[in-house]
């Protein structure tokens, strides 16, 4: 059976694709459109209680959040294609290393964001009702994190975020 990766076509779930692809796993990608909320669809929803991708359908298991699925096909998969997890237990330590300290920067990546939603719920944008410098400055790391990581639901996830970057 045939692996279904679901996410956006314009910011693909590029890690798990390249894992895919790494392990030589037959997977077809499913179209998710964040701008029209089908992440919130009550049928994806079914699949992935937080709406958020991407998620994958293996058969009948279903997983989500890219580094548990990656995870998950480097083990599933290790005897066939690139292995990416390391052969000896230092260098799969040091995968798991590496792993971590991109989480924490999620982690603080949504504090951040936090912090931008608080602020865009008082004003249209970051320095009041005008736009400046401050969201200038804030524009091009805003798009790389949507456009190149595959990031927006975490924009999208913020009303107020949400709202500032349409707009910006």
């Amino acid at each position: 059976m045939m692996v279904k990766v679901y996410g956006p076509l314009y910011a693909s779930p590029k890690r798990v694709l390249v894992c895919l692809v790494e392990n030589e796993v037959d997977f077809e990608t499913v179209p998710i459109n964040l701008l029209k909320g089908e992440h919130k669809h009550p049928d994806f929803l079914k699949l992935q209680p937080f709406g958020s991708i991407p998620l994958i359908q293996d058969g009948n298991y279903t997983l989500y959040e890219s580094r548990a699925i990656i995870r998950y096909y480097a083990e599933k998969y290790k005897s066939q294609g690139t292995n990416l997890l390391g052969t000896a237990v230092e260098e799969r330590r040091l995968v798991e290393q590496w792993l971590e300290i991109i989480q924490e920067s999620e982690e603080k990546l949504g504090k951040v964001l936090d912090i931008y939603k608080e602020q865009l719920s008082k004003s249209k944008y970051l320095a009041g009702d005008f736009f400046s410098l401050a969201d200038l400055s804030h524009l091009p790391f805003t798009h790389y994190l949507v456009a190149n990581m595959g990031k927006e639901y975490m924009i999208r996830d913020r009303k107020y975020v949400s709202a500032w970057w349409d707009d910006t």
